[in-house]
Order: structure tokens, then sequence, then C-alpha cells
């Protein structure tokens, strides 16, 4: 099974994270399928995320699951994670 979940990158005391399509199986920092965008926790809000929308959509048609977190980043840039629809603002 294909899950949508964060790799954590950076260094210590400075979280950066990349959204990827992962096998359910592999470790936090394993190995990617496909990188579908970054997370950056501390930055502004402005520069927060950048997602591969149509990415993230084609995955989400295909069954791959999202983990919490992934959900809600994608609720607050206006992707539906359960279709990968975008949402009416």
């Amino acid at each position: 099974m294909v899950v949508l979940r964060l790799k954590r990158m950076g260094r210590r005391h400075r979280p950066f994270y990349r959204v990827n399509a992962m096998d359910k199986r592999a470790p936090r920092d394993g190995r990617v399928i496909e990188e579908l965008g970054w997370f950056d926790p501390l930055a502004a809000d402005d520069k927060q995320s950048v997602l591969k929308v149509d990415r993230i959509k084609y995955w989400l048609s295909v069954g791959a699951q999202p983990s919490d977190t992934v959900r809600g980043l994608l609720k607050r840039n206006d992707i539906d994670p359960t279709s990968g629809q975008k949402l009416d603002a």
C-alpha cells in the first residue's frame, strides 16, 4: 500500500520535511517512490509549504492514503484528502 507521509530532513532544532509517496512498510526516512513537495514548520505562514498538487491528486486517485499530518497539510492547502479535488473556498 502507498501512503503519503513526511520525511524528516534538516538539522537538529531546525526541522524540514519532504512530502513523499512511500510504501507503507518503508521506514520514515527510507526509500521514496516520488517526492511531492516540502513543508517547513518554522517558516512564515505564506512560505510554509510547496506541493505538487497534480501529482498528489494522482496518488490519491489511485488509492494512496495520507498520514494524519499530511491530511492536515492538504486541507490547509485546499486539497480534499479523500478525493484529491480542490475544495471550494
